[in-house]
This record gives structure tokens, sequence and C-alpha cells, in this order.
């Protein structure tokens, strides 16, 4: 395979946060596998930044919890040349789940754990288990949250979803919530001079979610898919319309078969909005009242950002530096017309 020059792309908050330090998490993994890291592993030491900063409200530490108040995180890990994977789902108490996702793949027989079963094998390798991953910040959020919803009344069901998504745009108009992190996450994607292609997701998953739940960045195929041999996608955005439809799956099959990462990764979304048929997901237009993002990047080191609708970004980092960049839409317009 002829040389590449080395690529890492991901979610617009991979080139954000540094945790107190210098580098944001696309320019740390570039400098890791410019220095001849493993790629996954300089992919990890890059989401790792976002993991533990605790201005970061949508991935590990300090993100918004379930409506319990609990962080539930959950994160996925693929390695292109091994063939290998891992995933971590309703994790409680570990502020970087993506290491986790990644001891599963290398010193389990399995690509899943979920809840206490995750808890206990991270706690077996060492991992430090805390009681509460809230931050001060994150714990008077939901706390406001969980007012603001109990004075609508006891209500089930599709009713009490309502009165907490009315609430969630209140504090985003309000500014308490960043609107990009009502469903959080973090994908990274990465390629080396060698053609060597990797990829990790991680997150804390929809704010104020129902205990248990596990949306598309776990599952292998949704919030993250790799082949060594074709490429890497990855999304953030409203996971179980990702879900639903194995975006991530479909973007690299897409890519395998010559499609270009932007096509690939606008095929998908077409393919989530052909899928979007309950009227509660449906804006007065009759499309998607949704937010949904790819991430795509290929053998050759071509890659794109694509979402639902204008105004998305993500990020990249080459040689010539980090960068902020713009997502090609699928659609028009705003979510919410």
């Amino acid at each position: 395979m002829n040389s590449i020059h080395p690529v890492v792309i991901a979610s617009a908050n991979g080139n954000r946060f540094r945790n107190g330090g210098d580098l944001t998490c696309v320019e740390k993994a570039f400098a890791e596998i410019i220095a001849g890291a493993d790629v996954l592993d300089a992919l990890i030491a890059g989401v790792n930044l976002n993991e533990l900063d605790p201005e970061e409200t949508s991935v590990g530490y300090g993100s918004l919890p379930n409506e319990e108040g609990v962080l539930q995180l959950d994160a996925s890990v693929m390695h292109g040349p091994a063939k290998r994977a891992g995933a971590v789902a309703a994790l409680e108490g570990v502020r970087t789940p993506s290491l986790v996702a990644k001891a599963v793949m290398e010193k389990t027989p399995h690509h899943l754990l979920v809840g206490r079963g995750a808890q206990a094998f991270a706690r077996a390798q060492d991992f430090e288990i805390e009681d509460d991953l809230n931050s001060k910040n994150s714990r008077e959020i939901w706390q406001e949250w969980k007012r603001r919803v109990a004075l609508a009344g006891d209500l089930d069901g599709e009713a009490r979803a309502a009165a907490s998504h009315r609430v969630m745009q209140e504090l985003v108009a309000e500014g308490l919530i960043d609107p990009q992190h009502i469903y959080g996450t973090i994908n990274c994607n990465g390629i080396n001079a060698r053609g060597e292609i990797c990829g990790v997701t991680t997150t804390s998953g929809t704010a104020w979610k129902m205990p248990g739940r596990a949306g598309d960045s776990p599952i292998f195929g949704a919030g993250l898919y790799v082949d060594g041999e074709v490429g890497a996608a990855g999304s953030t955005g409203r996971g179980e319309s990702n879900l639903f439809s194995v975006s991530s799956f479909l973007i690299v099959e897409n890519m395998r078969r010559g499609m270009h990462p932007k096509d690939a990764a606008l095929e998908a979304a077409r393919r989530v909005q052909q899928n979007t048929v309950e009227p509660r997901l449906l804006n007065a237009r009759g499309l998607p009242n949704f937010g949904l993002n790819f991430y795509a990047l290929n053998v050759r080191g071509e890659f794109a950002g694509v979402s639902m609708y204008p105004g998305a970004h993500y990020a990249v980092c080459t040689e010539n530096g980090a960068e902020t960049l713009l997502c090609e839409p699928l659609l028009d317009g705003r979510p919410e017309d």
C-alpha cells in the first residue's frame, strides 16, 4: 500500500476540550500516531481528554446523568488491523469507559459487557470505581431538570418524555445546557502512514435517559464500525435513530463499493430520514426533528463529516494542524422547523 497521509477525524468536541492541557483530542491522537503509537491507543488517549474534562458535559466525568442522577457510560473500540473489538454499556463509576472497552477487547473472549458485569470486570482490571461521577455542575443541572419535570405532575410514558423534552429545551434556551450536549458523545477515527485504521466512540448517552438505556455508541455497526480494508465511521446525535439504521456499517459498506466518505455518509443520513416515520419524531415539514452527524474515513485517508441539518461541525487533524469544519448537510432548514 502506498504511504498515506495520517488523519484523525472526530466530532466537533474533539477539537474543543483540553482537560487543562495544551492539546485537544484530535491533536493528541495525531501527535501519538506520528510518534509511532498504535492507532487505537492514540485515539483512546485523545478521547480520554474529553472523558476526564469536567467541562465536557456529554462524555465521561461530569457529564449529564440519567433521570435518577446516575452516570451510566457507554463506549466501543474497533481495531482495523487486528480485526478486534470491545465495548461496554451502562457502566457506572469509571471515568474512562473507552479504556474499559479496550480491556474487554484485549482480555476477554467477548465483545460487549454491560451494567454490573462491566463494572465488576473494570474493578478486576484495577480501574478506579467511584461512587459518583457527577461534577458540581452536572448534579446542579440534573436537580434543576428534575425539579421542573416534577412540576408537570406524575406522568407516564410519552407524556413524561414530552415533559422532559420541553424542560430540556428550556434549559438550552436559558444557556444552562449546550445544545450539542443533549445527546453527547465523541467519535474519533484515525489512520497512520501504513494505512492502519481504528476507531473509538464514548458517551454518557442522552441527558436524563431512562436507567439502563444503551444507545448506538456501544453497538458495533451503529455508533462505530471499522473494517481495516475499507475504512471507519461513527456518529453522534440521536442514538436510537442511528441504531435502527446501523448507519456506521452502512457507511463502511458504501465505501467498500467505492463511494467517497461524504457520499457514503449522506446515503446513511438519507436512510435515517426514510426510516423516520413516527409522528413524534417529525417536524411540521414531515422531516426528522432531531440532529444526527456522521464522521467517515477511508483507507486512502479521505474523510468527511455529514449532518442531517446545516450548522453542525466536525474536527480533523492532519499534518496541517487541527481544524473544525462544517459538516455537509442532507436537509435544509432546522430540525425544529
